[in-house]
């Protein structure tokens, strides 16, 4: 993957974190999304330029057409071309159904589920016309299964499932992959709000006995985005420690 580039949205912490220092390790170039946290989004720049990578950030709500496009004219301008995308910006509003604001459900889908259509409408332009690309959307288990208090999310992320799948069929015949990464429980700032006795309820439900980590999570969607990968598309790779078989 040298001197490939990558977009990485929502990159400032955890998950995003780690899937950026990542690609900063094997070699690329990347293009970093993040929505307000500066201060984060400046030590994930700081951790990738450590490694050798040139960097760029990109501050905005990939909700809103305008910012994809910035960030693929960010993209464009600086490194000439767009190889890999993860769509790794979401948020949470968890409540149970009858208590979710419209206002919360609105916002959930339009970042988690909107803004990974806007990314891959505004990226897939360049990667057709040089036929090659990597596309990689983070879901979730609860996409898959549900959970309850997080009908939103759950739905918003089994709509990302959805969009992996039929974009990889109307892109495969361009050599442009598409493929989801569904995350379990992970170690991040999502689940360290969660109480103790959460966190142990939901390491009862995993086969492994633990919550995962960014970094594990990272490493699969490197693996998606390389060329030992090439011949896997419209797949959904769990990284649950069993929970979700």
């Amino acid at each position: 993957m040298k001197r490939k580039t990558a977009v990485v949205t929502g990159g400032s912490r955890g998950i995003g974190r780690a899937v950026a220092v990542g690609f900063a390790k094997a070699g690329c170039n990347l293009v970093i999304n993040y929505a307000g946290n500066d201060e984060a989004a400046k030590e994930t720049e700081r951790l990738c330029s450590a490694e050798g990578a040139k960097v760029v950030l990109v501050k905005g709500d990939v909700a809103d057409s305008t910012c994809a496009e910035r960030i693929v004219e960010a993209a464009v301008a600086e490194f000439g071309q767009i190889d890999i995308l993860v769509n790794n910006a979401g948020i949470t509003r968890d409540n149970i159904l009858i208590r979710i604001e419209e206002e919360d459900f609105d916002k959930v889908i339009e970042t988690n589920l909107k803004g990974t259509y806007l990314m891959m409408k505004a990226c897939a332009r360049h990667m057709i016309r040089k036929r090659s690309g990597r596309i990689i959307n983070m879901a979730s288990v609860v996409g898959i299964a549900g959970n309850a208090g997080q009908a939103n999310y759950s739905a918003s992320k089994a709509g990302v499932i959805g969009l992996t799948k039929s974009f990889a069929r109307e892109v495969a015949s361009r050599s442009i992959t598409v493929n989801a990464v569904a995350p379990g429980f992970i170690d991040t700032d999502m689940t360290r709000d969660m109480t103790e006795q959460a966190k142990e309820n939901a390491a009862k439900q995993i086969p492994a006995g633990r919550l995962g980590s960014a970094e594990e999570v990272a490493a699969a969607v490197l693996f998606l985005a390389s060329d030992s990968a090439k011949y896997i598309t419209g797949h959904v790779l769990n990284v649950d420690g069993g929970m979700c078989m």
